[in-house]
């Protein structure tokens, strides 16, 4: 039982669509896992601030918690909070350049 010509080239011109949106699928996935980072970190930056100044703050560090200054840590989170800004806009910029190759 062999497959006639005709199919065999469309499966062949099949092929290649899917390994050409594969990389926006995967630049996609990125960028809404990325999203998801930021959006809890924008949320631990709301308690924060809504927590009384006088309250000691604690940072996971491997297996064990170390206390950090409110400011500290609320820097940290919105540095995180920006390089996430950042990478996403980088994302949806290569994302939309994938799209136009298609």
């Amino acid at each position: 039982m062999s497959l006639s010509d005709d199919t065999l080239r469309k499966c062949k011109s099949k092929q290649p669509r899917f390994n050409r949106r594969k990389p926006s699928n995967i630049s996609q996935q990125q960028i809404s896992t990325k999203d998801r980072e930021r959006r809890k970190i924008e949320l631990t930056i709301n308690e924060l601030q809504s927590i009384e100044a006088d309250v000691n703050m604690y940072k996971g560090v491997g297996k064990m918690f170390m206390m950090v200054p409110r400011k500290e840590m609320q820097g940290e989170l919105k540095a995180q909070e920006k390089e996430l800004a950042d990478d996403i806009a980088s994302l949806q910029k290569k994302s939309k350049y994938l799209e136009k190759q298609f």
